[in-house]
């Protein structure tokens, strides 16, 4: 019988990508994938052009730290999912389970470790997020990217492996992207780009002074679903709600990149030697991992963070300005940065996860 691996994770977007760069791995490798994630999710869009993969929806339910009266329903939801993951599994019957995270990831964890399956999990920021801290109980092994990251975690799990980037990434076309944008190659150009879910705050920041900071910049925006402003036709100004396959090519192009700071994606700017400006999801709005992730990007000097609350068109301009005066001096610290090979070492834990299943 042909080995075979199911993954999980989702809700947004850095919730996939690592799973997206594993996956044609165990393609090649002749092992057979399956993908468990919500109806309606991101997962679901991003995964839905793999050939090979199966997906298998599931019922979930979201695991907010607020008041909201879906907390009273959501359990139930969360319980379905388990009885539906634990099912497939069941019969399905894959060696290994390969979680990112995220709240669908929940039900699949407990699925699995009612069946027996191995576990493993991926954490991706310097804490871990609600939904791995309930399941690691239940996990194998926790592989992590910040090494800092392995104090908050049982000493026998935690598994240090570093940044996830997909080769994809790493094969954009400048010159596509400039043409993909209507760009010229003479001036400088911004990627500016918020998560899956978009940026708000973000987003009107550099719309408030956009015209001014054309005659500077030309601008690549990612907005995020039903955030582009069709009002907004200006020369040097590209506006995309999200992007899949466009990305390496708008990478390829950027000159700065300004964005929130998911652990994915700072790790991609990183690998690319991207200079950055990282503006991370504010407290009020998000359990600080983001600050956490920024800070520590900043104490090694790779990039510039301004912090939301001290936000102001003012603040905002100076910051450009700084970041492009001192480009070459943070593509060479980026450039000089050295890291393991991150996705091998992975890829390596998960295959052992599976081994153990046949003893």
């Amino acid at each position: 019988m042909k080995r075979r691996i199911a993954f999980t994770g989702g809700g947004s977007a850095g919730h996939v990508t690592v799973n997206l760069a594993c996956i044609p791995y165990f393609l090649e490798a002749g092992w057979e994938v399956a993908y468990i994630g919500s109806e309606n999710g991101i997962e679901r869009e991003l995964t839905q052009d793999l050939r090979g993969v199966r997906y298998e929806a599931i019922s979930t339910g979201k695991l907010r730290r607020y008041f909201d009266w879906k907390n009273a329903t959501d359990p139930f939801r969360v319980a379905k999912g388990v009885w539906q993951a634990t099912r497939f599994l069941s019969q399905w019957k894959p060696d290994v389970i390969f979680s990112k995270g995220g709240f669908v990831s929940v039900p699949v964890v407990m699925g699995g470790w009612l069946n027996r399956i191995p576990v493993v999990i991926h954490e991706s920021d310097l804490t871990p997020g609600l939904a791995n801290r309930l399941t690691v109980p239940f996990a194998r092994k926790v592989c992590v990217t910040f090494p800092e990251t392995l104090e908050h975690l049982p000493a026998k799990k935690g598994e240090w492996v570093g940044a996830i980037v997909r080769d994809e990434l790493m094969r954009g076309n400048r010159e596509r992207g400039l043409s993909l944008c209507e760009f010229t190659a003479e001036k400088p150009v911004i990627l500016i780009m918020g998560g899956s879910l978009g940026a708000k705050r973000i987003n009107e920041a550099l719309r408030d002074r956009l015209s001014e900071r054309l005659q500077r910049f030309q601008i690549a925006h990612i907005c995020g679903k039903g955030q582009v402003d069709d009002s907004l036709q200006l020369k040097g100004y590209k506006q995309f709600a999200y992007v899949k396959e466009e990305l390496p090519d708008l990478l390829a192009m950027a000159d700065l990149v300004v964005s929130r700071a998911g652990s994915n994606a700072i790790f991609e700017f990183l690998a690319l030697a991207k200079p950055m400006l990282l503006i991370p999801l504010s407290q009020k709005a998000s359990r600080g991992d983001q600050i956490l992730n920024a800070k520590s990007f900043e104490r090694q000097g790779f990039c510039q963070v301004l912090l939301e609350e001290d936000m102001t068109q003012e603040r905002f301009d100076q910051e450009l300005e700084k970041l492009w005066e001192l480009r070459t001096v943070y593509r060479e610290r980026l450039r000089q940065s050295q890291e393991v090979d991150s996705l091998k070492r992975l890829l390596d834990v998960i295959r052992q996860a599976a081994g153990e299943a046949e003893t």
